[in-house]
């Protein structure tokens, strides 16, 4: 019983980030012609350590530079707006899930 209240703290934790993640993309980096077209999609469970998904419609290497250069900026702007006693680490992982299923659609529209 106890594995599954802290599976559920996690997937809490992780939704109450991804959230806040991405008002502080709205927030602070609407200015920035790259950072203002990310979406936050989803992120991984974790209290230690979090995946956020992304997905953008540009160059996905410089947009992986900028953001890692702005980790740390999200995660001092995350830990000021979170009510938690330790951040966890972030990791932006771009999500493909959007071009697989064109390229599901295109396969099945050629049949």
């Amino acid at each position: 019983m106890k594995k599954q209240i802290a599976n559920n703290r996690g997937v809490r934790v992780a939704s109450n980030i991804r959230k806040t993640v991405a008002e502080i993309f709205r927030d602070r980096f609407a200015d920035d012609a790259v950072l203002s077209r990310v979406s936050i999609v989803d992120a991984d469970s974790g209290l230690q350590f979090i995946k956020i998904y992304y997905h953008a419609p540009l160059d996905i290497k410089g947009l992986r530079e900028k953001l890692e250069f702005v980790t740390p900026i999200v995660r001092h702007e995350l830990a000021a707006r979170i009510r938690q006693k330790y951040v966890p680490e972030i990791r932006f992982v771009y999500d493909d899930t959007l071009e697989k299923s064109e390229r599901i659609d295109e396969l099945l529209r050629s049949i």
